[in-house]
């Protein structure tokens, strides 16, 4: 018999899926490393650091992409659309292990915040489902946005040559701008400039905080 599953029942998920994404390892992913057999360049202390910082930041994105979808999931009102997240949410994992993995071959660590960025998203996410589905996937859609404007800036950061970097960002690019174009095309509403803003500024703060702790 299928069981149907409360609120509450997917809210209490998530803060268990909370625990084990944002203090453990990331999840096997369901997709190869872009990176592959790539080569590394041999980088300099300063290049190290600054593309572990890039990494991090995106890893810790990853984290709050997690928290972003399962809040939704947890508080969206059709089906069809907690499906999709849920959906999202998995295949971000492939980015979390891919970012996870860089940041192990460049002798560094993901970010020590993670669990209060995936914890804010989560508030965040769920807030969004709250207002409604259109909401949800329009909140969705600007996320992304702003994830791939970052993915180019770090994409034209990194030092020249640094080829395993680069092919992981460039297929999380791919991939955010697909989900991005999904939830727009699933009805997702355009949000007021004042909330676009705002959700610059919040990111701003992760970035500047992951980058460095």
């Amino acid at each position: 018999m299928e069981r149907h599953y409360s609120t509450l029942d997917r809210i209490i998920s998530a803060v268990d899926e909370a625990l084990r994404i944002s203090t453990g390892e990331a999840p096997a992913p369901q997709r190869q490393n872009p990176a592959g057999k790539l080569g590394s360049v041999e980088l300099d202390e300063q290049q190290r650091r600054h593309v572990a910082g890039l990494m991090r930041v995106n890893h810790a994105g990853e984290i709050a992409a997690q928290g972003l979808y399962q809040g939704q999931a947890a508080t969206a009102r059709l089906d069809e659309v907690r499906q999709s997240m849920e959906q999202a949410a998995e295949e971000e994992n492939d980015h979390l292990a891919w970012c996870e993995e860089r940041l192990s071959e460049l002798g560094s660590r993901p970010s020590v915040l993670n669990p209060v960025w995936y914890a804010g998203a989560f508030a965040i996410g769920a807030a969004a489902g709250l207002l409604g589905d259109r909401w949800s996937l329009g909140f969705v859609a600007e996320t992304e946005r702003q994830v791939v404007r970052h993915l180019e800036n770090h994409l034209e950061s990194l030092p020249e040559g640094d080829a395993r970097s680069r092919a992981i960002l460039e297929q999380m690019k791919v991939d955010e701008e697909r989900h991005g174009a999904t939830a727009e095309q699933a009805g997702g509403a355009r949000l007021p400039a004042p909330v676009r803003q705002l959700m610059g500024v919040v990111s701003k703060v992760m970035t500047r905080g992951a980058y460095r702790l």
